[in-house]
């Protein structure tokens, strides 16, 4: 039993921990962690630009790569996760640019792994689309992209604005580069033949994706052999068009350099794209963008990586939201917060406007910098957060920013009563079948745990079932559809179903669903079962197979733990014995410093393809569950009146 003593010594101790992180302008940033496919682009690029060596760079991010290599041989997607072929060839065409010997130890067994498994044959459509720009497969290996496509209407089958933002903003400047085929520099004339069964030039396109329909996978592939036909007599004049339409999109959201997308794929695509037009390294679109690669970085003492991106906004609204819940630290909670009001964006209509152009703009994006790009996830916490700290302190300011934020998010729902993070209705499953989408993620459509925070944040505003407000009942309807027959929902955004869950069940206590209600009964059943031994949770990533098979059994981590605890309270099980387990399994893993350790990834960027580890997860999400925990056994009521 966990004496309020203890409990209350742990939640300070974790307190003060948190508080030590916060920047010297009130935001927090924790380093943002994927797999070995970033770090090893990043000296991919360095080469194909032919830049000069940083050798200390090169060394630290080398250490970087050989640590993380899996015991199977090759590099896995997740911490101790199994052999991914794309990531595997990636990080083993890094260490040779950066030097390793064919013949080292860690090498040969890379290559081995690689080869055991049929050779990089077998890697995914990005990565090939690397190997054809350094000559090391032909362009017969990838699908054709015509630049053309820049002067589609929008009624035509493909479409920018029918994919996702992150597909959009990749693909633009691969566009150019598929249509100018430009060769690396790679000084040192590295090339990986030895991964392959058979020449590597000999190779023709991927197969069939796991997720891709057969009917639909054979009509994009013969269209793809008609487009490769044709596409050499294309006009040069409609060539030109398309090129410089690509070249306005991106200029239009350069975004300095935060990078256009603020992410690291378009922004790499787009240096090597301004490289392949004659563009020096001083002209200032390109020049931007590189620097804004660099800022990526995460340099130690020994080891360094590159970031995917960062995630300042998405950091500091949930740490805002934990020490509301923890108590003491009022003064640094706001500073966090009027950090956050100016990266509103007001006045900048982003691509989503394609689809809603009478919304007005007021959301947040999860970067420092993307007013193309905000999403819906980052805005409601924001929101949230804003409004508790008004509720509860008498917070004077965030009046407007938060009516703006709300009416943003109302007037995203997508038709089917849900929410997306970036996008409306982009529905258009079809897409997921072309060539092109071998990774099963060109779409954004609405999803469980979006949705059930945009409920979270229109609840926690008084708009409720109760009210009559449309949009809410929209959603909840969503949720009910949604819901899978053993309990949980699943989780775009975090890993996996007990993310979903805890995001969901906080979404209908604040819409003022009761907590008797079968759905809600049978989620707390659910996560109650899938408890491990040592009273916390995990899931593996495994969770995500298209072959749907639920929750996936992985070792307790903390995140995950506290999200499941979280999620028990909201629907009003302060007194299950589960959260009581839970609550001393966080206890005695907490270290000395009062923070919790975390290897494992618990995000997840796309599903079965890319994952995260926010660095920030395990700080201030067991901390908010032990908060959470003391403040309603203090209370009689054992309500959380709040949407998170």
């Amino acid at each position: 039993m966990t004496t309020p003593e203890v409990l209350e010594t742990s939640i300070q101790s974790a307190t003060e921990a948190l508080l030590g992180f916060q920047q010297s302008d009130g935001h927090w940033v924790f380093e943002l962690e994927a797999d070995c496919t970033i770090p090893s682009e990043y000296v991919m690029l360095r080469h194909y630009l032919g830049e000069a060596v940083d050798s200390v760079l090169e060394a630290k991010i080398g250490r970087y790569l050989r640590r993380i290599q899996g015991a199977h041989g090759g590099w896995p997607l997740v911490h101790d996760g199994p052999f991914d072929m794309s990531a595997s060839v990636k990080g083993y065409f890094a260490l040779r640019l950066i030097g390793d010997s064919v013949d080292a130890p860690h090498m040969v067994r890379a290559r081995e792994a690689i080869r055991s498994r049929g050779g990089a044959i077998h890697c995914n459509v990005f990565t090939r689309f690397t190997l054809a720009l350094f000559g090391i497969v032909s362009w017969r290996a990838v699908p054709v992209l015509p630049v053309e496509i820049m002067l589609l209407p929008y009624k035509a089958p493909f479409h920018l604005n029918k994919i996702a933002y992150w597909a959009r903003t990749t693909l633009v400047p691969l566009l150019v580069l598929a249509a100018l085929k430009p060769r690396a520099r790679n000084p040192k004339g590295v090339g990986i033949s030895e991964l392959f069964l058979q020449d590597p030039h000999s190779i023709g396109m991927t197969a069939r994706a796991p997720h891709q329909s057969l009917g639909w996978f054979l009509l994009f592939r013969g269209l793809d052999v008609v487009l490769r036909l044709s596409t050499p007599f294309f006009p040069k004049k409609l060539r030109q068009r398309a090129i410089d339409a690509a070249l306005a999109f991106t200029e239009e959201r350069i975004n300095g350099e935060d990078g256009m997308g603020a992410i690291f794929p378009p922004m790499a695509n787009i240096v090597m794209m301004y490289d392949a037009l004659g563009k020096d390294e001083n002209f200032p679109p390109r020049a931007l963008t590189r620097r804004g690669l660099d800022r990526l970085l995460v340099i130690g003492d020994d080891e360094a990586y590159c970031q995917p991106c960062v995630s300042p906004v998405w950091d500091t609204s949930l740490v805002c939201h934990t020490l509301l819940e923890a108590g003491n630290a009022v003064e640094a909670t706001k500073q966090g917060l009027d950090w956050l009001i100016p990266r509103q964006v007001l006045d900048l209509k982003g691509d989503w406007v394609v689809k809603r152009p009478d919304v007005r703009p007021g959301g947040w994006a999860f970067q420092y910098n993307n007013p193309h790009y905000p999403d819906l996830d980052d805005t409601a916490v924001v929101v949230m957060s804003l409004d508790r700290m008004r509720r509860e302190h008498g917070a004077q300011g965030y009046d407007a920013a938060i009516a703006r934020g709300v009416e943003w998010i109302e007037g995203m729902q997508s038709d089917d009563g849900g929410w997306a993070a970036f996008d409306v209705n982009n529905l258009e499953y079809y897409l997921n079948n072309i060539p092109f989408s071998d990774h099963g993620a060109l779409l954004d459509p609405p999803t469980e745990d979006v949705t059930a925070r945009c409920l979270s944040m229109l609840g926690q505003l008084g708009q409720t079932l109760a009210t009559g407000n449309r949009a809410v009942a929209a959603g909840i309807a969503y949720l009910r559809r949604t819901q899978h027959k053993e309990g949980s929902w699943y989780g775009r955004w975090g890993l996996n179903f007990i993310y979903g869950t805890w995001s969901v069940l906080c979404g209908l206590n604040a819409a003022g669903i009761d907590h008797s209600d079968p759905m809600i009964r049978k989620a707390v059943e659910w996560l109650a079962s899938i408890q491990n031994s040592d009273g916390g949770w995990g899931e593996d990533a495994v969770s995500y197979r298209l072959d749907y098979k639920g929750w996936e059994k992985a070792p307790s981590t903390p995140s995950q733990t506290g999200w499941a605890l979280l999620a028990l309270m909201a629907v009003g099980e302060a007194d299950h014995p589960a959260v009581a387990r839970g609550v001393q399994y966080l206890i005695a893993t907490q270290n000395k410093k009062g923070l919790w350790s975390e290897e494992r990834y618990t995000a997840t960027g796309f599903p079965r393809v890319f994952y995260l580890r926010y660095h920030g997860y395990a700080k201030f999400f067991p901390l908010w569950a032990l908060a959470r925990y003391r403040n309603l056994r203090s209370t009689n009521s054992r309500v959380v009146g709040v949407g998170m």
